[in-house]
């Protein structure tokens, strides 16, 4: 009988759950990198109107903070920005979180418009979903076909855009629209 229990304390003692992990799997859970963000899943969408301090944070923050830091605006072109009277101007930057040339162009426009000093509460993003389309009032009015659209107004009348990739680059095609309407 004594050998009995001592064999059911065994079988029990030796089934019950796992409580510590061999050096392997220990390494292996240690060593997961986090998958990364599908930026395609609606989940991670900006919608409608939404702060630029969205695009700082995680999901976005990963490429926001990275296409920002990498991107040089040329130094002759922000000068001659700093030239163009700012005070009558805005900007709606239309855009898609899912959107490569987006995720591209957005931090880029927003190193020039730093770059530039231009206020930042004068800027309106406007996020997209993937057919293009937000829900925003004004929205179908601003005829968008690609993203981004960087829309440049002046007086509350559009003086120029920057549709999917610059000309020549953002800050020159910001100097172009913008001398275009002296």
């Amino acid at each position: 009988m004594k050998n009995i229990a001592l064999f059911i304390l065994m079988i029990i003692c030796f089934s019950g759950c796992k409580a510590t992990k061999t050096v392997a799997e220990t390494e292996r859970i240690e060593n997961t990198v986090p998958a990364a963000v599908d930026f395609s899943e609606q989940s991670t969408w900006l919608l409608g109107y939404f702060s630029y301090n969205l695009l700082t944070r995680e999901p976005h923050s990963e490429w926001y903070i990275k296409g920002y830091d990498e991107y040089k605006p040329d130094e002759p072109t922000i000068k001659k920005l700093h030239e163009i009277n700012k005070d009558e101007l805005s900007i709606k930057i239309v855009m898609g979180t899912w959107c490569p040339d987006s995720r591209r162009e957005v931090p880029r426009f927003m190193k020039v418009l730093d770059s530039w000093r231009f206020p930042l509460e004068r800027v309106k993003f406007i996020g997209v979903d993937i057919d293009k389309a937000s829900p925003v009032g004004e929205y179908e009015e601003l005829d968008i076909q690609r993203v981004p659209t960087f829309i440049i107004y002046k007086n509350n009348i559009e003086a120029g855009r920057i549709i999917e990739n610059p000309m020549t680059s953002l800050e020159q095609d910001i100097v172009m629209i913008l001398e275009s309407i002296k």
